[in-house]
């Protein structure tokens, strides 16, 4: 039997609460939205560990509406800051008015919350905001906490940002570099409906709709779910995989997969390594499985990998994609060695 890094103190009992809160999780979302399991799946790995989310995808594929939905189905705060070039820090962070106190007639600053101080943020079209407006969100997701003028305001817990991006129009926009978009745990695509999807989509949304998801879980039981994540054994086996992984994207590095040598210019660093950890562990707990997996791995690798490295020019000019070469690892870096 493999080692464990940690000692198994997981409650089986607990394991199972966790199980059946994302199952009534799921029948809630369902009321409103059609499809998309497998990225529902990964959206609740993410808030469960912790992680911040980028989701890119074509206009009306409903990324607004399950980020909303979700808030519903937790009861707790939810606020949405739709992005524009003109936006400015304080926009979202918030700012210090002067106020006369009307009984003694002194005048101070008062400090007046923007909407990142929220439990879950839908960021929209975060990238057609200018990059100092994006550095005051960075700071948020990554400290949880907001500094203006000489004083820092922590942001209340739990705090997720998700973020939206559309891959079409990229005109006068400000595409986030490499250093911040490290900051979000998962990158995923929203993809179109299957044709059944589409279907009962229309169907649904032009005669008495889906019905209205119902508050199942807090704030406090999403923190408690953030808790036992961390809790869920992984053994060195899967720790051994997950280091392959990632150094198998280091182009420097001798012996790696040739789908690196020939297509990548920078690999992932080490928070790759942590989230992939933070990822299985989540989703493991989300199965109702006393330790994570391999598989459960893999499930997290093309979110957590593929904003991660970064393709050169012989990967644009064979057409190849950050995803393709997610693919060719996960083929070639063997589970054991």
């Amino acid at each position: 039997m493999s080692s464990t890094t940690t000692s198994n103190n997981a409650d089986p009992a607990a394991i199972r609460a966790a199980r059946e809160a994302k199952e009534k999780i799921l029948r809630e979302i369902r009321k409103a939205i059609i499809g998309q399991e497998e990225l529902i799946e990964r959206v609740l790995v993410a808030l469960f560990a912790g992680g911040h989310i980028l989701l890119i995808g074509v206009p009306g594929l409903a990324k607004t509406l399950l980020v909303s939905t979700l808030a519903r189905t937790l009861s707790i705060k939810f606020k949405r800051i739709q992005f524009t070039p003109d936006m400015m820090p304080s926009d979202i962070t918030g700012t210090e008015v002067l106020e006369e106190d009307h009984a003694t007639g002194r005048k101070q600053f008062v400090f007046v919350q923007g909407p990142v101080f929220t439990n879950l943020l839908l960021a929209d079209e975060i990238n057609r905001t200018p990059p100092k407006t994006q550095a005051a969100l960075m700071e948020s997701m990554q400290e949880k906490q907001v500094t203006v003028g000489k004083k820092t305001y922590p942001l209340e817990e739990p705090f997720m940002v998700m973020a939206t991006q559309n891959p079409i129009e990229q005109e006068g926009t400000y595409p986030l570099p490499e250093a911040q978009l490290d900051r979000f745990m998962f990158t995923l695509w929203v993809d179109y409906p299957k044709d059944d999807e589409l279907k009962a989509i229309v169907k649904t949304t032009t005669s008495r709709g889906l019905g209205e998801p119902q508050a199942v879980l807090t704030g406090q039981d999403v923190l408690e779910m953030r808790r036992l994540v961390r809790e869920i054994p992984i053994s060195d086996h899967v720790l051994d995989y997950i280091t392959r992984l990632v150094t198998a994207t280091h182009v420097k590095k001798p012996g790696i997969p040739d789908v690196s040598k020939k297509y990548l210019e920078w690999g992932a660093g080490p928070r790759a390594g942590q989230y992939l950890a933070l990822g299985a562990k989540s989703r493991a707990l989300l199965q109702g499985k006393l330790q994570a997996t391999v598989d459960d791995v893999r499930f997290v690798t093309h979110a957590v990998m593929r904003h991660r490295i970064v393709t050169n020019f012989a990967a644009v000019a064979d057409g190849v994609s950050a995803d393709m070469v997610v693919d060719r690892l996960l083929e070639s870096v063997p589970e054991a060695v």
